[in-house]
Formats: C-alpha cells, structure tokens, sequence
C-alpha cells in the first residue's frame, strides 16, 4: 500500500491521538524514513538531523523548548504545539500543591512513616507529635497568579471556589483570555505589586530570554512574608538559589516546584515533584488527539492552528487545487506569487495570507490543477521557504 503521508513518532504517543490518522494514507510509527511530520513529547531534537522531507513537526504538549524552532522557521517547518490541553492536569496539581504546602502533608506523613511501636504507642507519639505539623486553611488566602493563559485562568477559577483571594499579572493576555477570566480576579499593576499581596504565588508562564529568572532575590524579598512559592511552569523561571535564601530566612514558607534539582533535595520546606504537571492518561491523550488533528489539517489542506512560529490561517476548501507558500514577511511577496500564476493561465478562486513577526503564509485555491514548473518557479522567488502542492485526497 501506498501512503502520501508517513508520520515519525519520537515518543510514545497517546494510541487515543495516533488512530485518528487514518490507516488507508497515513503510515505512522517509531522508524519511519523521509517522514512528512514528527510527533515528539519530551526528545531534545536540538542535535537531531531533520530529514529535508520534514514538513511539520507537532510536540504532544505545551513547552517547545526541545525543538529547534528557529531553525525550523528558516526552512519554512511549522511547529504545532497543544496549548490547554494538559490545562487540567497541571491546575490539579497546582492545587495539590498548595494543600500539600498549606498543610505541611510531606512532613507529616514522613513523621508517621517513622513511627514504632503497637498501637498504644504510636497513639501517644502521634498526639504529641502532631503540633509540629498544624497548617493554614486556603480559604480566605490570596493567591497571586503569573501568567493568566490557560492553565493560569483554570487555576484562578478552582481558587474562587475555594474561597480564596485572587490577584492576576499577565500583560500579554489575550483578549480571548481576557473575556473568559473571572472578574473577582483582580488585576494587578505588576509583579512587585501582586507578590506583595499574596499568601500563595503560582507561575504560568513559558521559559523566554524575558522570564528567565524572573523569581529573583529582589522579587523573593517583595513577597509577603510566610508565603508559598509554586513552579509548575519550567525550573529556569526561578532562581533557586534566591529561593533557597528566602526558605533559610524564613521568609517563605514553602517552595513547591515539579523540576527536582539537588540543590533542592533533603529540605523540609520544599516539595519537588518529578516533573507531574502533564503526566496524566487525559492530558496525554488530549494533546495527542490535539496535536493530530493540527497535522492532518496541515498536511492535508494547509489549514493552521496552534503553531509557536507561524500565523494562525484556516481557510475553507473551495477547490481540489490547493497551493500553501511559506515565505519570509517581505513585500510583493503575494504581487509576486500572484503574477506568477496568472503568468501560468492559472485562476484563483480563494486567497488567503497571514503574517506573524517575520513569517507569512498564503494559501491559495485554483481551479485548476498547477503544473509541476510553476510550482517550481514559485519555490524559487526569494524569500519563499516552502511551497506545497496539495492536492485532495478523497481517502484522507
């Protein structure tokens, strides 16, 4: 059997997401040559030769940290991701972990692990012990939330219901976030101001040249003293040493992160966890049905959504003729392609173009099927970095 696409999964892959590539055109699995996309979870793919017949590469969760994105923009490669999928999961366990700090759970339950003796015994250790391990209630605590995305908004809601305060600092907050965040979320003006408020600290954000170290020593002494630090986003966001100091002092309380580190370990004030956030059998399975419908809408009909290095475009098929351009954003980019296939005696049906930072991307319905040199003349234009020839599969 022939299949026009051939799919390469670095990882293990939800079966949930994967058989949604139908069998009659899709061949998928763990040593495909010349793949026409990869599926990766977690695989650093940074020193990895990239086949040149590569044309989307999908990470079965948020975090694209692993991909080598700009090098993929350069040759014209999307990159898919599967934001809000795994929003449940990780504000699940950022909850968890607010308990687990609030009530002092971790050492409590190594305290109990350590007991001896018959009934009686452990009976009077645990009444005398159990002093040590009183905790706080979250209702009525503020909690201060950084970065108001998906995760960040189904956070603030579970907190409102708990009963708690909620303060929230995201200045890149989408206007789509915006209208779905709860208005007893209050906005704060900037870091400094939220953390000064704040019983509880929780972080949502991605891992940027501009959120490196973020939680610093500056900011680990603007929060409210006997507050708890969470990091459920990526380690680098926080200086650990600063929040080292910080624990030491006693200025904060607890410091409750999901990226273990050894500097971490042996500290009755922080609870690491092994990197938990996603891993769940709904959030894996939700990014893995996510990120394949966003591969087969692209290789099939070019149609883009959720991608971290080009701009969202979905235009409705008018015809079997399709033609996708990847191009840098320079201008008479679509004078130039336009020309060229009215130069051909091609007609357009439907044009569509996107433009994000320095990528653009065009689609283009004809109506009639486009000759294999003027789709070689189009790659040729300076300035384009892909151009796909899609024609509709009726199996697909």
């Amino acid at each position: 059997m022939t299949h026009p696409y051939r799919i390469l999964t670095l990882n293990k892959i939800s079966s949930q997401g994967l058989k949604r590539f139908p069998a009659a055109v899709y061949q998928v699995g763990a040593d495909i040559s010349m793949p026409d996309a990869i599926l990766v979870r977690s695989q650093a793919m940074h020193d990895m030769e990239i086949p040149a017949s590569v044309k989307a590469i999908a990470r079965a969760g948020a975090g694209t940290n692993n991909i080598p994105v700009a090098r993929m923009s350069a040759r014209g490669v999307p990159v898919f991701n599967a934001a809000g999928a795994n929003a449940n999961a990780v504000k699940e366990l950022v909850i968890a972990g607010m308990l687990l700090a609030a009530r002092n759970i971790v050492p409590a339950l190594q305290f109990t692990s350590g007991l001896h003796g018959d009934d009686t015994t452990m009976h009077e250790l645990v009444e005398d012990g159990k002093k040590h391990y009183a905790g706080i209630e979250l209702r009525g605590r503020t909690l201060g939330i950084i970065g108001l995305g998906a995760i960040g908004r189904l956070v603030a809601d579970t907190a409102l219901g708990l009963g708690m305060r909620v303060y929230g600092y995201d200045p890149e907050i989408t206007v789509e976030a915006a209208w779905s965040l709860s208005s007893q979320v209050k906005k704060a003006q900037s870091i400094e101001e939220l953390l000064k408020h704040s019983d509880f600290v929780t972080l949502h954000i991605p891992l940027l040249d501009a959120t490196r170290g973020l939680i610093n020593a500056q900011r680990v002494q603007a929060m409210k003293s006997g507050s708890v630090l969470l990091n459920f986003s990526r380690d680098a966001i926080v200086d650990s040493d600063a929040v080292l100091v910080g624990l030491a002092s006693k200025h904060l309380r607890y410091y409750v992160c999901d990226f273990p580190a050894q500097k971490l370990q042996g500290l009755t004030n922080v609870v690491t966890l092994p990197h938990l956030g996603a891993s769940t059998e709904e959030a894996e399975e939700n990014c893995a049905v996510m990120v394949v419908e966003q591969v087969r809408e692209y290789l099939e009909h070019g149609n883009i959504t959720n991608t971290v290095n080009f701009p969202t475009l979905v235009m409705p098929r008018e015809s079997k003729f399709r033609l996708s351009i990847a191009n840098a954003n320079v201008p008479n980019m679509l004078g130039q392609i336009s020309t060229a296939l009215a130069q051909a005696g091609i007609n357009i049906g439907n044009m569509m173009n996107k433009s994000r930072g320095e990528m653009a991307y065009t689609l283009v319905d004809t109506d009639t099927a486009l000759p294999p040199e003027l789709i070689a003349h189009i790659a040729a234009i300076p300035g384009v970095l892909m151009v796909r020839d899609l024609p509709l599969h009726e199996a697909a």
